[in-house]
């Protein structure tokens, strides 16, 4: 429940980003859109996240057309990195195995640029 609360509350604080923050516009807008999204391995816990300039979707599942998938081992490693998400928590749990990135490493450095600006 933890996770799945953290996660509705990242929707909303992107959406509230999106309209009070110009660094994390500005930054969004060059990047023109980025679609990404949060899951344990087995799906049982799952949100995406489709961002552009125009506004933010979000909503429970992970559509097959991503471009940047973070899967978590399990809840308590996804909350446990979630909560700091520095690049080293990331690096370091990949190393363990505890999370996967499906998609291209540059999106993650994307992503990590625009959550820096929430």
């Amino acid at each position: 429940m933890k996770l799945r609360l953290m996660l509705w509350v990242l929707g909303v604080l992107l959406k509230r980003a999106l309209r009070r923050k110009a660094r994390f516009r500005d930054r969004l807008a060059e990047m023109r859109r980025l679609d990404w999204g949060i899951a344990t391995e087995d799906l049982a816990i799952a949100r995406y996240y489709r961002m552009s300039p125009a506004g933010i979707e979000t909503g429970p599942g992970l559509p097959v057309d991503l471009d940047l998938e973070l899967r978590f081992e399990d809840v308590d490693g996804a909350v446990r990195v979630l909560r700091k998400p520095t690049q080293k928590a990331f690096l370091d749990g990949m190393m363990a195995g505890r999370v996967r990135l499906v998609g291209d490493a540059g999106d993650l450095q994307k992503l990590q640029s625009l959550l820096k600006h929430l």
